[in-house]
């Protein structure tokens, strides 16, 4: 992959426990708690460290996408760095 550029879709792997650490915050910031907080895929962007866009489901059909950001000292420097709701299982995960 080209640093800066965007991967292709993938499905949700172990490394994408990432996106649990960052589920209280997330929560939180859009003030609503989820019964599912499932990662279904994601895309990944080197910059320095790496963002990972992330498709949440998170139950009764209903789907958000997160990005997160882990800078390069790892897991312990995680940002929730956006977030996207109303999304559904077919909308693709872009840059945003």
């Amino acid at each position: 992959m080209m640093p800066g550029g965007l991967s292709g879709a993938r499905p949700a792997t172990p490394e994408i426990y990432l996106a649990d650490k960052v589920r209280a915050l997330l929560e939180e910031k859009i003030n609503a708690k989820y019964e599912k907080f499932k990662a279904i895929e994601y895309k990944s962007q080197v910059v320095a460290g790496q963002n990972y866009f992330i498709k949440m489901d998170v139950g009764g059909g209903c789907f958000l996408h997160i990005k997160v950001f882990r800078g390069l000292s790892g897991e312990d420097n995680l940002e929730l760095s956006d977030y996207q709701t109303n999304k559904t299982k077919n909308d693709e995960l872009s840059y945003f």
